[in-house]
């Protein structure tokens, strides 16, 4: 079951488009011009985000969200009922939208200095500690939700919409990708594509033979994840459950965000459990320097059985500069072909790798 917890809340504020003054959440007309908030105009996260304290802020934020007078548009506390400016009855207004989730704000330089006289002010200031002219507030390069944070790691003067970044997560991931990409491209240049062919004659060739013989036996299984096999016995399960959160800033509507914190549990479940199970308990082995690879034939008893065999079959050139190079066969008949003496042209990757080999 999903629960929800409210971390605090953190007042928004919003920019005049008369005068491009930055006001705090809860004042409903600009600080500056004294211009009414228009309906159209949203809220944002400041850059620097701290929970409110004061017992009057808390109840404005929990109050719901803020009506726009239907007659003269000005912008009322969800409590009133009728407008402040021209009284008019609020139930033809129409309140705020609320519930989506915040963006994260843009990053800001620590100095802002003022267009209008050149004073540099905290980037903290809505206008300039000089001439009173409105500080600019850098716009978002792109929409960046809340990522889940640690319960743990909480503070309430940290940002409360994941960490901030100097860089667009999208400049961000676009450079890991590139150089997963250059990487990516390395590898397969190096170890891939054949970058040049030499002459190389057969000095040597050696095989082995492994032939495995098993019986079933008794498997123990510690602290597996999920249900145990049908045919397991001696089964023992228990569940592990863990808290999952994750942390949204919320637009309440009327100058604040909720900050909550969703969780969920997760539930799995593990077991220990005994399993009879074919395993091999000796392992025949054979090997020679010639093109004619044998298999052992072990005796086995009516409780065991052969195993899979299986081969290795290695070829030994030396080229004309006298360099030691090594192959793999992938099969018996291939392998056959390689009779000492023979050359054979060797396709090398850019690492010194055989990549193949020609007649």
């Amino acid at each position: 079951m999903a629960r929800r917890r409210t971390v605090g809340y953190i007042q928004n504020e919003w920019v005049c488009p008369n005068c491009n003054t930055r006001n705090k959440g809860g004042v409903k007309t600009c600080e500056n011009c004294g211009a009414p908030q228009p309906e159209n105009v949203q809220f944002e996260l400041p850059s620097e985000q701290k929970f409110v304290t004061d017992e009057n802020a808390v109840k404005a934020a929990q109050a719901g969200a803020d009506i726009h007078c239907g007659f003269c548009g000005t912008r009322n506390p969800a409590t009133a009922t009728t407008c402040s400016q021209c009284g008019a009855d609020l139930k033809e207004g129409k309140a705020r939208a609320a519930g989506q989730v915040m963006q994260q704000p843009a990053a800001q330089p620590k100095i802002m200095k003022c267009d209008n006289c050149g004073t540099e002010n905290p980037s903290s200031n809505a206008v300039c500690s000089n001439c009173g002219s409105p500080l600019p507030k850098l716009a978002p390069a792109q929409p960046a939700f809340n990522a889940p944070q640690a319960r743990s790691g909480l503070s309430p003067a940290a940002p409360l919409t994941g960490k901030r970044s100097s860089r667009a997560p999208w400049v961000v991931a676009a450079a890991v990708l590139g150089c997963l990409a250059i990487i990516c491209i390395g590898a397969i240049v190096l170890f891939a594509f054949p970058t040049s062919s030499v002459q190389a004659t057969v000095t040597d060739v050696y095989w082995q033979t492994s032939v495995p013989v098993q019986e079933v036996q008794a498997v123990n299984y510690s602290n597996e994840r999920g249900d145990p096999p049908s045919d397991a016995y001696n089964v023992s399960c228990h569940d592990e459950s863990r808290d999952v959160c994750e942390q949204k800033t919320i637009d309440k509507g009327n100058g604040y965000s909720e900050v909550v914190e969703d969780c969920h549990t997760e539930t799995e479940t593990y077991c220990s459990y005994t399993v009879d199970e074919w395993t091999t308990i000796q392992t025949y082995t054979l090997d020679g320097h010639d093109l004619q690879p044998v298999y052992e034939s072990p005796s086995v008893s009516s409780d065991q059985r052969i195993g899979n065999e299986s081969e290795t079959l290695t070829v030994y050139f030396t080229t004309e500069d006298g360099s030691q190079e090594t192959y793999t066969a992938d099969s018996i008949s291939e392998f056959q072909q390689f009779t000492i003496g023979s050359t054979w042209t060797l396709n090398m990757n850019l690492a010194g790798g055989i990549l193949s080999v020609e007649p």
